[in-house]
C-alpha cells in the first residue's frame, strides 16, 4: 500500500492525487486490454462457428477440427485472463476507495484536533487577558493611592513652608 506524506490538513493532495492517476491509468489499460481480448474472443468465436458450419455440412476434415479445438483452449484461456482482469479492476476500485476513506477519515481528525488546539489556545489568551487587566486594575488603585499619599505630604509640606513664613514674620 502507498505510503503518503501529512500536510496540515491530511495527507498531501499531490501524491495522492498523483497515486490515483497512477491507479486510473493501470485500470485503462486494463480495460484496454480486455477490451482487446474480448474483440479477439469475438473474432474467434466467429472462425469457429464458421469451421463447426463447414464440419457439419459434411466436410469433416481432422484439421479443422483440430483448429476449432485449439481455439476454445485459447478463448478459455482468454476469458480466465479476462476474470482475471476483472479481479484486478475490482481489487484496484476497492483499494483506492479504502485509501479515500482512510485519508477522509485521518483529514477529520486533523481538523477536529486543530479546532481543539485553537479553542485551547483562545481560552489561554482569554485568561492571560483576564490577568493583565486584573493586574492593570491592581496598578491603577496602586496609583491612585501613591498620588493621595503623595498630595497628603506635600500638603503637610506646605503647610510647613506656611509655618515657617509665619514665624519669620
Amino acid at each position: 500500500m502507498e505510503k503518503f506524506n501529512r500536510t496540515l490538513r491530511g495527507y498531501d493532495p499531490v501524491e495522492v492525487n498523483q497515486f490515483l492517476d497512477q491507479v486510473i491509468k493501470k485500470v485503462e489499460n486494463m480495460v484496454m486490454e480486455l477490451n482487446r481480448k474480448n474483440e479477439e474472443i469475438r473474432i474467434r468465436d466467429e472462425k469457429i462457428k464458421k469451421l463447426e458450419h463447414k464440419v457439419n455440412h459434411n466436410e469433416e476434415n481432422e484439421k479443422l477440427k483440430k483448429e476449432i479445438r485449439e481455439l476454445k483452449e485459447r478463448i478459455s484461456r482468454y476469458e480466465r485472463t479476462e476474470e482475471t482482469f476483472n479481479k484486478a479492476i475490482i481489487m484496484a476500485q476497492k483499494t483506492s476507495d479504502q485509501m479515500r476513506m482512510a485519508a477522509h477519515k485521518e483529514s477529520e481528525v486533523i481538523v477536529d484536533n486543530a479546532k481543539k488546539n485553537a479553542t485551547r489556545i483562545v481560552n489561554e489568551a482569554l485568561l492571560r487577558a483576564e490577568k493583565t487587566e486584573a493586574e492593570a486594575n491592581n496598578l491603577r488603585h496602586n496609583i491612585t493611592k501613591f498620588k493621595r499619599r503623595l498630595k497628603s505630604i506635600v500638603e503637610a509640606q506646605l503647610e510647613v513652608i506656611e509655618e515657617i513664613d509665619e514665624v519669620e514674620l
